[in-house]
């Protein structure tokens, strides 16, 4: 005979469902890396390269479709088997053409490569951390982005992750897409920089100042599967053989790449959680601090490089 507890947990599990599905545009054309969240919560997934997608959440919940280029659309579990997007125009405001002219070069942001040892990842939720960038008068005279280089780290070959720009919202975080452009950047496998060229896309890094931010796509050729330990804390320990009755070994999961950070007195990164942005606080002492001290009440702030021309 059934009793009361079974049945609210046969109760509970009926209101969980999975659900597949395709991102299309008004063409009926697949739209594929679109960030598909559960609304106001940190739950996602990415649509394949053929815009399908999978996720299994509450019947209940609504689902947030945002790609660049594209209006966001909200839609219900149950119909969300086919999504279609519509293109966005984009209407440009009073733009001051600027004449590039190529002949002179700066660079900033520059970063120790051996000396990182703090990095971000999308764990296994779709991710987005973006980078202010403030105009000085040095970028003033050289608001031409030629070249972006960032330190990745992936125990995958050809991880894909996406590039991203983003205008100053009226509060200071990122607000609207700066352009239309996607641009998919693939990284190689182990600790490299990897540098974008941007010759072609004609980025101005406008007096307000720009964000550059980094996307990670929960899709079948970013996948990784590893082993860990449970420490006595539960902290996960990756790569740490078990002790007994100590440290149990686990079945991993997490989505490549992961981007190096250097440790910083001033914040300008924020972290688009929930279907917000937040800006990111600062690093505090954990078990790992030993290899982490120098990042102890630091930012943690993007390992990257930005070359840019007059």
């Amino acid at each position: 005979m059934m009793n009361k507890f079974s049945f609210f947990l046969l109760l509970s599990f009926s209101f969980f469902a999975q659900t597949k599905g395709v991102v299309v545009d008004e063409l009926g054309k697949p739209i594929p890396y679109v960030n598909i969240w559960v609304e106001n919560e940190n739950i996602g997934t990415t649509s394949e390269e053929n815009g399908e997608f999978s996720i299994t959440v509450d019947v209940n919940k609504t689902l947030v479709f945002s790609a660049v280029g594209f209006q966001t659309v909200k839609a219900k579990l149950s119909e969300a088997r086919k999504v279609v997007l519509q293109s966005i125009a984009y209407q440009l405001n009073e733009v001051v053409i600027q004449k590039r002219i190529g002949k002179d070069q700066i660079e900033i942001g520059k970063y120790q490569k051996e000396n990182i040892n703090l990095y971000y990842g999308a764990g296994i939720q779709p991710t987005i951390i973006a980078k202010f960038i403030t105009p000085t008068q040095d970028i003033k005279k050289h608001p031409f982005v030629d070249a972006i280089t960032f330190l990745t780290r992936s125990n995958i070959n050809n991880a894909k992750i996406k590039l991203r720009f983003y205008e100053v919202a009226p509060d200071g975080s990122p607000g609207l897409d700066y352009s239309d452009d996607i641009i998919i950047v693939r990284v190689k496998k182990g600790k490299r920089d990897t540098t974008v060229d941007l010759k072609d896309k004609n980025i101005v890094i406008p007096d307000s100042g720009l964000f550059i931010a980094f996307e990670w796509m929960i899709i079948e050729e970013n996948k990784y599967t590893f082993k860990y330990t449970l420490g006595e804390n539960n902290a996960k320990i990756q790569g740490w053989l078990p002790g007994p009755k100590k440290k149990v070994y686990k079945d991993g999961l997490s989505y490549c790449p992961t981007i190096g950070t250097i440790p910083s007195d001033s914040g300008t990164s924020w972290h688009f959680f929930a279907g917000k942005w937040v800006s990111r606080g600062i690093h505090k002492k954990s078990e790992f601090s030993k290899y982490l001290d120098k990042y102890d009440n630091k930012f943690g702030e993007l390992a990257i490089k930005i070359t840019l021309s007059n």
